[in-house]
């Protein structure tokens, strides 16, 4: 078995082999990711790196700033009608695809259809509500809506809203991750799975001048131990997502810079409850997994794993949030309180298979999760599983449990509808409550913040009740970068971002 010393120095001579050749005599950024992407293609791409890579390569209808909240990108302005069920996009005038034709409104309605309407795109439940979109003129777009949503516009600020060329998505339809045609500051030039993603500056870009390198090499590296260690020989420029255990020692290199961001999403267990593989008891009894939860102690998680670094959790929004409800703080661990629910649920022991992605983090997170729910009785088995290979046993409802996280959004519906909704594309529970339905559509019509959060509460109380998820921790997007790298921001939203980015 090949230990990560032996990973990395295997990496750093591939890395290394790349340096000398001349493509290395141009402005080139090295970026360390922890997974490779599953799709290039906005319509279907489900995976979190595969968003980095697509913040270079596809523009966006708007995005975020580092405060969280929407601004400006193809899209200069904006406003919704009275009752919000319409969204009218005002549309900059001097942007072009990759292949020269104009982003225009009928490019902005196509790519809205084409998220509705293509059978594999995952968008579909993000931007449901959308019954038209009218072309007004060359540069404006009027979205209607079948039922109010605000957060219609937060959706736009990630892969719903990120457009591609009409053309090429015509020409290569469901092959267009294969040689995908954005708009983005950086177009594509190869993918080698599991090797490395390339992409090179668009001169055209109506603000190229933002973005100082010719090339960007995405490589991913689940170890991050090995990303570390290709940062420090320099192999890589720039890595996501360093280990919280490696925050201190990085900090002190003067070498190297660690820039962090409290996150706006969570990781937490699902179970499969109306899947075709559900638990018998742990899927199918609410009060086993409220069982489940009172077993475990967040706090020794965060200290254990991240030492301190991350935020214990049970919502869907960290403790920090305006959204969060405090009449439901984190739970400190009960095991007798858990021992009761088993016994009310009338079972003595459950068997219960997660399925947990590869890297050590949450291996350790669910191994320590395993040791704790075991006194009382749920037999946790772990079964490390590649990430894409994850998902794809979760969307077909074919597993017990997984631990997994959700990257967050700045609307707070964002972090309920996708996955809980009934019949949602990223409902991996298979749940169904058609009550929080309802009060979600409710919420969703509203404008004003603090009428929204009261329905939230009730939508966080169901929740608590059903547990489809068993919220445990919000981590901290942790970036680490060599101290020649300038300008970098980090986003709540933990997406790399390359405006201003230079290095010395």
């Amino acid at each position: 078995m090949k230990t990560p010393i032996h990973l990395a120095l295997l990496a750093s001579l591939a890395l290394g082999a790349m340096a000398a050749s001349p493509a290395a005599a141009q402005s080139v950024l090295n970026i360390g990711l922890q997974d490779d992407p599953d799709t290039l293609d906005p319509a279907t791409n489900w995976s979190f790196v595969g968003r980095h890579v697509l913040q270079s390569l596809c523009d966006k209808i708007v995005d975020i700033d580092e405060q969280g909240q929407i601004a400006p990108k193809l899209a200069t302005s904006w406003e919704w009608n009275d009752d919000s069920t319409a969204l009218t996009l005002h549309l900059r005038d001097d942007a072009v695809f990759h292949d020269g034709t104009p982003i225009n409104a009928e490019a902005i309605k196509y790519n809205l259809e084409r998220n509705l309407n293509m059978p594999t795109s995952r968008r579909k439940s993000e931007i449901s509500a959308i019954s038209s979109i009218d072309v007004v003129d060359g540069t404006t777009v009027t979205i209607n809506l079948s039922a109010p949503s605000v957060p219609l516009l937060a959706a736009l600020s990630d892969r719903a809203g990120m457009v591609i060329s009409p053309k090429a998505g015509e020409e290569l339809g469901e092959n267009f991750t294969n040689a995908p045609v954005c708009s983005g500051p950086y177009k594509f030039v190869e993918h080698v799975a599991q090797d490395r993603i390339v992409l090179e500056k668009f001169d055209d870009y109506y603000d190229a001048d933002s973005y100082s390198f010719d090339e960007l090499i995405f490589r991913g590296m689940p170890d991050s131990n090995v990303r570390l260690l290709n940062l420090r020989s320099g192999q890589l420029d720039l890595m996501e997502r360093l280990a919280a255990t490696d925050v201190a020692a990085t900090e002190a290199d003067a070498d190297f810079s660690v820039l962090p961001v409290v996150g706006l999403g969570y990781y937490g267990v699902t179970f499969d409850i109306g899947g075709e593989d559900a638990n018998l008891d742990a899927g199918k009894k609410a009060l086993v997994r409220q069982a489940f939860s009172l077993a475990i102690d967040r706090d020794a998680l965060n200290q254990v794993v991240f030492e301190g670094q991350a935020a214990t959790g049970n919502q869907p929004f960290p403790p920090q949030s305006f959204w969060y409800d405090q009449e439901f703080p984190v739970p400190a661990r009960d095991v007798e309180a858990a021992k009761a629910k088993m016994a009310e649920a009338g079972v003595e022991s459950v068997d219960l298979e997660v399925l947990v992605p590869t890297d050590a983090e949450r291996q350790q997170v669910m191994q320590l999760v395993q040791a704790m729910v075991g006194e009382i009785g749920i037999n946790v088995s772990i079964k490390p599983t590649e990430l894409m290979t994850l998902l794809d046993i979760a969307r077909q409802g074919k597993f017990e449990a997984h631990l997994v996280g959700w990257s967050g959004r700045v609307d707070p519906d964002l972090n309920i509808t996708p996955m809980l909704s009934c019949g949602a594309a990223g409902n991996d529970a298979h749940y169904c409550n058609e009550d929080m339905d309802k009060l979600l559509a409710e919420a969703r019509a509203l404008k004003d913040p603090d009428a929204r959060k009261e329905i939230y509460s009730e939508v966080i109380s169901i929740l608590q009740e059903d547990l489809p998820i068993v919220y445990l921790y919000h981590s901290k997007w942790i970036f680490a970068m060599n101290s020649d790298v300038q300008g970098f921001k980090a986003y709540p939203d933990g997406i790399i971002r390359l405006t201003g980015v230079t290095a010395e």
